[in-house]
C-alpha cells in the first residue's frame, strides 16, 4: 500500500504540476504572439523547431535505456547513470560546437540564426538533465522533477514579460528557454546526488555496449523529429514567416497538451518494465488501465477542441491568429494518435523491442517529407496538418501491429461505449449551449463529461486505486 500511496501521489502531483506548466506556457505563448505577431511567432517557431532538432541529433535513446536498465533488479546504478551522462554531455557538447557551421548555410535573417545558436546552448542544459530523470522515475520522486520544471516555467515567463513590457526584442524572448534550463539542470543535477552520487565515466566499452541497445532508440529520435518538427521548418523554407506563425499558434496547443501521454507513460514505464517479463498478466493489467485513460482524456479533449476551437486560439494568439482555429482542429486528431503511437512504442521498448520500431518509424517519416513537399507549397499550413494526422496514425497502427506480433499483447477497454457515451453528453451540451461564453462552455462540457463518467459507471475510486496495485 506505500508504493500504491507513492504512485498515486506521484500521479495528482505531476498531474498538477503539469496543468500549471501548460498554463503558463501558454500565457507566455500569448505574450510572444501578441508582442511579436504573426510572422515574429513564426520565426520563434522556427528556432524552437531547431531546438527538438538538436535534442533528436543527440538523443541516441540514452534516456529511456538509462531508465529501463537502472530500474531492473541488481542494476549498478552508479555506472549506468555515470556513463550515460558523460556520453549524453559529448553529444551535447557536439551538437553545440557544429551548430554555427549548420546556421551559416540557413536562409534565415540574423536574428533568427542567433536564436538558433541560443537553442544550441539551451539544448547542451536540457538533454543533460534529461538522462538524470530515469532516477527520479524508478524512485517515484518525480515531484522533485516537476517542481524544477515549474520553477523554471516562472523564471521563463518572468523574462518574457520583462521583455515584452520593456520592448527587449526577440533575442532576449530566445534568451528565456536558454535561462530556464540552466535553473532545470542545477537543479537536477543537485536532487540526483540524493539517490546515486553521480560522476563522470569514461569506460569507452560500456559505452559501445550501451550504445548497440539504445542506437536504434536514438534513430527513431531523429525519425521522430522528421515527422513530428520537420513541418515548421520546411513551412519557414517553403512559405513565408506568418504562415509558420499560424501553423504554430494551433501546434503549440497540441504540443502543451500532449504532456498527458508523456507524463503517465513515464510514471508506469517502470512498472512496464519491470513485470513485462516476470508477471505478464499484470502488465496487461497495467497496460489495460492505461489505454483506458488514455482513451478517456482523448475522447474530450478531440469533441472540446472541435467546439471551442476560435475561443482557444483567441485565448492564446489573439484576433490576429483567427485562420489557426480549422488548423486547430484537424491536429487535435493528431493528438490522439500521439496519445496511442507513444503508449505502444514506450510498451516495445520495455520489451527490448526498440529495433522493430525503426523500419515503421522510418517510413512514417518519409511520407511526411514526401508529402509535406508536394503539398505544402500548394495547400500551405492545412497541408501541413492534413499530414501530420495522417503520419502519427501511421506511426499508432504501426505500434498496435508490431506491439501484438511482438509482445503479444492486444489491448482492451472494457468500458469503452460508456467513455464514447460520456463524449457524445459532452458534445451535446456543447452544440446546446453555443451562445454562451468560452468559459462557461469549457467549465460547463468538462463537468458534463466527468459526471457522465460517473453515471455510467465507466470508471470507479476503485478502478483507479487497481491501477497502482502491484499484486
Amino acid at each position: 500500500m506505500a508504493i500504491a500511496r507513492k504512485i498515486a501521489y506521484n500521479v495528482i502531483f505531476n498531474v498538477i504540476t503539469k496543468l500549471i506548466s501548460t498554463i503558463l506556457a501558454l500565457v507566455g505563448i500569448g505574450f510572444i504572439t501578441r508582442y511579436l505577431g504573426k510572422e515574429g511567432f513564426g520565426n520563434y517557431s522556427t528556432v524552437l523547431a531547431f531546438f527538438a532538432f538538436f535534442g533528436s541529433a543527440a538523443d541516441l535513446g540514452l534516456y529511456a535505456i538509462t531508465a529501463r536498465e537502472i530500474s531492473r533488479a541488481g542494476a549498478n546504478e552508479k555506472k549506468i547513470l555515470g556513463n550515460a551522462f558523460t556520453l549524453r554531455l559529448c553529444t551535447s557538447f557536439a551538437v553545440f560546437f557544429l551548430t554555427p557551421i549548420l546556421v551559416f548555410f540557413l536562409p534565415y535573417s540574423n536574428d533568427v540564426k542567433i536564436g538558433i545558436l541560443i537553442a544550441a546552448a539551451s539544448f547542451v542544459f536540457s538533454s543533460t538533465y534529461m538522462v538524470l530523470n530515469g532516477v527520479f522515475q524508478k524512485n517515484l520522486a518525480m515531484d522533485k522533477v516537476a517542481t524544477a520544471e515549474v520553477l523554471g516555467k516562472v523564471i521563463q515567463i518572468a523574462i518574457i514579460i520583462l521583455a515584452v513590457r520593456n520592448d527587449l526584442g526577440f533575442i532576449t524572448i530566445i534568451l528565456s528557454v536558454l535561462f530556464a534550463m540552466v535553473f532545470n539542470f542545477i537543479v537536477v543535477f543537485l536532487l540526483v546526488q540524493k539517490y546515486i552520487p553521480l560522476k563522470l565515466q569514461f569506460d569507452f566499452t560500456y559505452w559501445k555496449k550501451f550504445l548497440k541497445e539504445s542506437a536504434p532508440l536514438g534513430l527513431s529520435a531523429v525519425v521522430i523529429f522528421i515527422y513530428f518538427k520537420i513541418d515548421t521548418i520546411l513551412l519557414s523554407v517553403l512559405k513565408t514567416s506568418s504562415e509558420v506563425g499560424i501553423y504554430n499558434a494551433a501546434y503549440k496547443v497540441i504540443e502543451n497538451v500532449s504532456f498527458f501521454p508523456a507524463m503517465i507513460i513515464g510514471l508506469m514505464f517502470p512498472m512496464f518494465s519491470r513485470h513485462i517479463f516476470s508477471d505478464k498478466k499484470h502488465f496487461r493489467h497495467l497496460a489495460n488501465e492505461t489505454f483506458k485513460v488514455f482513451s478517456i482524456l482523448i475522447v474530450p479533449l478531440i469533441i472540446g477542441t472541435l467546439f471551442l476551437s476560435e475561443g482557444i486560439i483567441n485565448l492564446i494568439g489573439g484576433a490576429a491568429f483567427t485562420d489557426a482555429s480549422n488548423t486547430l482542429r484537424i491536429l487535435i486528431f493528431a493528438l490522439g494518435f500521439i496519445f496511442f503511437g507513444g503508449f505502444f512504442n514506450n510498451i516495445l521498448i520495455a520489451g527490448n523491442h526498440q529495433k522493430k520500431m525503426l523500419g515503421a518509424l522510418t517510413g512514417c517519416a518519409i511520407f511526411n517529407v514526401v508529402a509535406n513537399l508536394i503539398f505544402i507549397p500548394i495547400y500551405s499550413y492545412t497541408a501541413a496538418a492534413v499530414i501530420s494526422v495522417a503520419t502519427e496514425s501511421l506511426v499508432a497502427l504501426a505500434g498496435l501491429v508490431l506491439t501484438i506480433k511482438y509482445v503479444g499483447y492486444v489491448p482492451t477497454v472494457k468500458k469503452l461505449p460508456g467513455i464514447l457515451l460520456s463524449g457524445f453528453f459532452m458534445a451535446v451540451f456543447l452544440y446546446v449551449f453555443k451562445d454562451i461564453s468560452f468559459v462557461l462552455r469549457f467549465v460547463g462540457s468538462s463537468i458534463v463529461y466527468m459526471l457522465s463518467l460517473w453515471a455510467t459507471k465507466t470508471i470507479t475510486i476503485k478502478e483507479l486505486s487497481g491501477i497502482f496495485s502491484q499484486k
